[in-house]
């Protein structure tokens, strides 16, 4: 017997505060658009920070371990954390931390651009795994077109296209842009969980047609049956929308976050550190 296709819809909206003074320096601004204290409504996605530099960047090489990062340049470029060049817009850095890696650059970075990094869970038994770095070029990225949208694929499926993007954790990543009046729909097994970022314009999600604006994060609901579920993307404003889906697998496991460090307990914490001081960590 089939598993039912069913709507998929927004469960609640988050209003975001304003950007506030980052930590990299006078001239970093940051909105927390997801916070690790939410986790359990939240997994597999530990945050999500919307950075923002004008001037100078002063973030110097640091530490991760023990999740993923994905970092998709809205504006501006900067250099990759992997050390593959540099990222542009259209362009997306999927870094895995497993065991340990240091990352960043020597030097302040000067210039004016936007950055988003999501935080990743790991399945517990990876979470140690060999550190991994992809670069995704915005070139060779597989693009749907709809009447009047353009749906860019970084990860998991999208109408007939898949992305060959390696991942631990099944993650569907897409960059959606609506001409007014357009709409699109978007396969999604029905117990991912997932949220919708929005960059532009206004959107209207699901059947219910909830608005969805700039510095609004949109949760979407998660069903108890099997099977898929169609989620309808619309722009019934006068200007183009552009946002980001967030979507994938919930891994229904325990983490501690401290800092730069994701584990499954204190210890884990506590080993991560001890790895890091001394010098256990891949430098990229």
């Amino acid at each position: 017997m089939a598993m039912p296709n069913i709507s998929r819809s927004l469960a609640r909206v988050v209003s975001l505060p304003p950007a506030a003074p980052g930590q990299f320096g006078e001239d970093h601004t940051v909105v927390e658009v997801i916070k690790p204290q939410g986790w359990a409504e939240q997994d597999p996605f530990i945050l999500l920070m919307d950075d923002r530099v004008d001037g100078s960047l002063r973030a110097g090489p640091h530490p991760h371990a023990g999740f993923e990062t994905v970092t998709f340049p809205v504006e501006g470029g900067m250099e990759s954390e992997g050390g593959a060049g540099r990222l542009h817009p259209g362009d997306v850095e999927w870094t895995t931390a497993g065991s340990g890696i240091v990352h960043g650059p020597d030097r302040p970075v000067s210039g004016r651009f936007r950055i988003l990094q999501l935080w990743l869970a790991l399945p517990a038994a990876q979470r140690w795994t060999e550190p991994d770095n992809q670069i995704i070029s915005g070139d060779s990225v597989p693009v749907r077109h709809e009447p009047g949208a353009t749906v860019r694929l970084y990860s998991g499926v999208t109408g007939e296209l898949s992305s060959p993007t390696r991942n631990r954790v099944p993650v569907t990543l897409v960059d959606v842009r609506l001409e007014p009046g357009a709409r699109v729909e978007q396969e999604l097994p029905s117990d991912y969980n997932g949220f919708l970022y929005v960059l532009e314009g206004e959107a209207r999600i699901g059947a219910e047609g909830t608005p969805l604006g700039l510095s609004e994060v949109g949760w979407l609901d998660r069903p108890s049956l099997g099977g898929s579920g169609t989620l309808t993307i619309m722009n019934d404003g006068p200007t183009p929308l552009r946002l980001l889906l967030y979507a994938g697998q919930r891994q229904n496991i325990p983490i501690v976050s401290y800092g730069p460090f994701i584990g499954g307990s204190k210890e884990d914490i506590m080993q991560s550190i001890d790895r890091y001081q001394t010098g256990s960590f891949r430098r990229y």
